[in-house]
């Protein structure tokens, strides 16, 4: 177990004072930087920084930071919320470190295709099938890892067979497109 103890801190966001909603923060006891490249390697999205070093990730609606000595996750509801966030992603955390002899570090620091990239390569039909208000949204919520470009019905048709292709590369390039390699 990578993780054993750590201490939770719930607070208002500094740049939004009276904010209906936290930030929650493990202060760690262990550095955890060396399952950075697992993470990269396992959660769809994430961006691996090793200068930082960090992980960034988006999960449900949170936005997740990995540092060595911490993991911060934004937008929790209140103290319970703060608790289940923190603790499932210490959970993975332990989890991943546990499994690190099974999978394949991946050390490429890697960027989300930007929501306009996704845009340029969807029907733009604003047909609303994928349960979105346009395309547009569709594309910000498919560049955040939130939905599947399946959800897109124009988009399986033959008309769009090429742009179909392109966007599948670009979003299911694993956890997001190569930027470089780490050294």
């Amino acid at each position: 177990m990578l993780i054993e103890k750590y201490e939770l801190e719930v607070l208002t966001p500094p740049c939004e004072p009276g904010a209906e909603r936290f930030t929650a923060v493990a202060r760690l006891q262990t550095d955890i930087r060396e399952v950075f490249p697992y993470l990269n390697a396992t959660l769809r999205g994430a961006v691996y920084n090793p200068t930082a070093p960090a992980v960034t990730w988006t999960k449900g609606g949170h936005t997740v930071a990995f540092h060595p000595d911490r993991i911060a996750v934004s937008n929790v509801a209140d103290r319970d919320a703060a608790i289940k966030e923190v603790d499932g992603l210490v959970k993975l955390v332990n989890r991943i470190w546990e499994q690190r002899d099974e999978l394949t570090p991946d050390f490429v620091t890697h960027q989300r295709p930007t929501p306009m990239a996704v845009y340029k390569l969807l029907p733009g039909t604003n047909c609303k099938a994928c349960g979105e208000p346009t395309c547009f949204t569709f594309a910000l919520r498919l560049a955040a890892g939130q939905v599947q470009p399946e959800k897109c019905e124009p988009l399986w048709t033959d008309a769009y067979g090429e742009q179909r292709e392109a966007l599948l590369s670009l979003v299911e390039a694993g956890p997001g497109v190569a930027i470089g390699r780490a050294t």
